[in-house]
C-alpha cells in the first residue's frame, strides 16, 4: 500500500490553517488507498484530537521552544515515524521548516512535497505547492528550489473539501448574486486570537437591518467563545454561533457577503462566489490578501492595524450592491473547487489512455482549439468559426487516413491528438487541455498507441514554429530529432 507522512503544527499561535488544508490532501489520498500520518507537536490548542477522530494515525512531538530546532525536529520526526516503514510521500507544511529540514528528511521518503505560501525560504523537494496568487509565476521561487522540482501555483491548486466544488454547482444554478445583502458569513479562523469576530459583530450590531441571518463560525480552541455568545445574545438575534463545523461549504453556498480572515477560506469562498471583506490578522496571510484586493478578487485590508477598518469596510459593502455583484464575478474566476484532486493526480499520476473522438466532442475540441495559448502556438492563428470548425470535425471523423484521439487522465481530457497517415509515414498534430498536467507524456504515449494500433506506420513526424520552445522541448523528450528546416520570408506590399 502507497503510504504518506504529513508534518504540521497547528496552536492557538499558529491557528489551524495548515492542519485544514493538509486533512483535505489527506482524505484526498486515502480515497486513492494511501495509508496516511500526521507528525505534530503537542502544543496548546493542537489538532491531534481532531485528526485521530477522523481515522488518521497521529505521532505527536513534545513540545519545543521558539525557534524551532530543524536538525532536532528532523530526528524526531524520523523516530516518530520509525513504525511506518516506508513513505512514498512526506507533505511538509511549515513556517519554520525548510531545506535544510527537507534534506534530512529525504532518505525517508520516497518523494517529497512542500507546501509554502510565503517564497521566502529554500526548498528541497520533488513537487511545491503554493495556491496564492502568484503574479510573477515560477520566478517567486526563483533558486529557492531545483529546476527539476514541479511548481504547482495559484489558486487551481486550492486545497478544497469535495463539497465545495459541488455546492459551486449548486449555488450557480440557484442564484444570480444581485448585491443585496440578506445573510452574512462571519468567520476568522479557528483562533482568531485578536478576536476579530467580536469587532466585526460589533460593527454589524448596528448596521443589521434588513439582515434577515449571520453565521458565525469559530473553532473549538477559539479562547474568546463565551464573549461571542454574550455579544450575540445582546445584540443579534439573527446570529447563529457554529463551532467547529462541518458545514462551512453549504454556510457559504446561503451566504450574499463574507466577513473573515485570509489563508484558506480565501478559496473557498472565492470557489463559490461569495463577495468577501477580507483582513489580514496574521503576518503569513499579508501577501497573498493584497494580491486578491489588488486586482479585485475580494475586497478590505491585507494587513489590520486598527480593528476600526472592519467596521469602515463593513458600512462600505452593505451600501454598495454594485461592489458586491463585482467581487462575486471576479472571485469565482480564480478556483473551481477540483485544486485537491489535482494535486493528487501530481502526486500518483493516473495513466494516460487515448479514446477515438466522437461527435460529441465537436464543440469542446473548438474551445479547447480557440483558447488564446493555443492558438499562439499553432500553425493556424486565426480563431476559427464553429460552422467551419463542425464542417472540418465531421470530415476528420469520416476520414480513414486521419485519426483524432482524445487523451484522458481518469476520465478527464488531458489533450487532442490528430495522425494524418501516409504509411509508413505519419505526421502528428497535439496539443493539452487546459486541465491536463504539464508532464503527462501526452507526445510519447500517443506515439505508443499508434504504434500498437497501426504498425505499418515506421516514421511521425511533427511542424512545430521555431519559436515555441516548449512544445519543441517536449518533442525531443519524447525522441524526436531535426529532420529538415522550413523558411519563411514575409514579403511586404510594394
Amino acid at each position: 500500500m502507497t503510504s504518506a507522512a504529513f508534518r504540521l503544527d497547528a496552536s492557538t499561535r499558529i491557528g489551524s490553517g495548515h492542519v485544514v488544508r493538509c486533512a483535505t490532501l489527506a482524505h484526498a489520498l486515502r480515497r486513492r488507498g494511501v495509508d496516511t500520518a500526521f507528525v505534530c507537536r503537542a502544543l496548546p490548542g493542537d489538532a491531534s484530537a481532531w485528526l485521530a477522530a477522523q481515522g488518521f494515525t497521529v505521532f505527536r512531538l513534545p513540545a519545543a521552544a521558539d525557534p524551532l530546532d530543524q536538525e532536532r525536529d528532523a530526528a524526531q520526526t524520523r523516530d516518530a515515524l520509525a513504525a511506518q516503514g516506508d513513505i512514498d510521500w512526506l507533505i511538509v507544511d511549515h513556517y519554520e521548516l525548510d531545506a535544510q529540514w527537507e534534506r534530512r528528511l529525504r532518505s525517508r521518503a520516497g518523494s517529497l512535497l512542500a507546501i509554502d505560501d510565503l517564497a521566502d525560504r529554500p526548498h528541497d523537494c520533488d513537487i511545491l505547492l503554493d495556491q496564492n496568487l502568484r503574479p510573477h509565476g515560477q520566478s517567486d521561487y526563483g533558486t529557492r528550489v531545483d529546476k527539476r522540482t514541479r511548481l504547482l501555483l495559484g489558486p487551481k491548486y486550492a486545497l478544497l473539501r469535495p463539497e465545495f466544488a459541488a455546492a459551486r454547482e449548486q449555488r450557480s444554478a440557484a442564484r444570480v448574486p444581485d448585491g443585496r445583502v440578506k445573510r452574512i458569513l462571519v468567520c476568522f479562523g479557528g483562533s482568531d486570537p485578536a478576536n476579530c469576530t467580536a469587532t466585526a459583530l460589533s460593527a454589524l450590531a448596528p448596521a443589521s437591518a434588513g439582515i434577515e441571518r449571520i453565521d458565525v463560525v469559530i473553532g473549538s480552541a477559539n479562547p474568546h467563545r463565551a464573549a461571542i455568545e454574550a455579544l450575540i445574545a445582546a445584540s443579534l438575534p439573527m446570529a447563529v454561533l457554529h463551532v467547529q463545523t462541518n458545514d462551512i461549504a453549504a454556510l457559504l453556498a446561503a451566504a450574499d457577503l463574507a466577513i473573515g480572515a485570509g489563508g484558506t477560506m480565501s478559496w473557498e469562498r472565492a470557489c463559490l462566489g461569495v463577495p468577501t471583506l477580507a483582513f489580514g490578522i496574521a503576518a503569513n496571510q499579508t501577501n497573498g490578501l493584497n494580491e486578491l484586493i489588488e486586482h479585485g478578487y475580494a475586497a478590505g485590508t491585507p494587513e489590520l492595524r486598527r480593528p476600526e477598518e472592519i467596521g469602515e469596510w463593513i458600512a462600505c459593502a452593505l451600501g454598495n450592491p454594485a461592489l458586491l455583484r463585482g467581487l462575486a464575478r471576479r472571485s469565482m474566476t480564480l478556483t473551481d473547487g477540483s485544486g485537491c484532486d489535482r494535486v493528487v493526480e501530481a502526486m500518483l499520476p493516473s495513466p494516460l489512455t487515448f479514446r477515438l473522438a466522437t461527435q460529441q466532442d465537436c464543440d469542446r475540441v473548438l474551445a479547447w482549439r480557440n483558447a488564446q495559448d493555443i492558438r499562439s502556438v499553432s500553425l493556424q492563428q486565426d480563431e476559427i468559426a464553429p460552422s467551419a470548425h463542425r464542417a472540418w470535425f465531421t470530415a476528420v471523423l469520416n476520414d480513414p487516413r486521419r485519426i483524432l484521439l482524445i487523451a484522458e487522465i481518469a476520465g478527464i481530457p488531458a489533450g487532442v491528438v490528430r495522425f494524418d497517415l501516409e504509411p509508413p509515414a505519419a505526421s502528428i498534430s497535439v496539443y493539452r487541455t487546459p486541465e491536463a498536467p504539464a508532464r503527462c507524456g501526452l507526445i510519447q504515449q500517443a506515439g505508443a498507441w499508434l504504434r500498437e494500433h497501426r504498425p505499418d506506420i515506421r516514421r511521425i513526424t511533427a511542424e512545430v514554429l521555431a519559436d515555441n520552445a516548449p512544445s519543441l522541448a517536449a518533442f525531443r523528450s519524447a525522441g524526436y530529432r531535426p529532420a529538415h528546416c522550413t523558411l519563411s520570408l514575409e514579403l511586404e506590399p510594394s
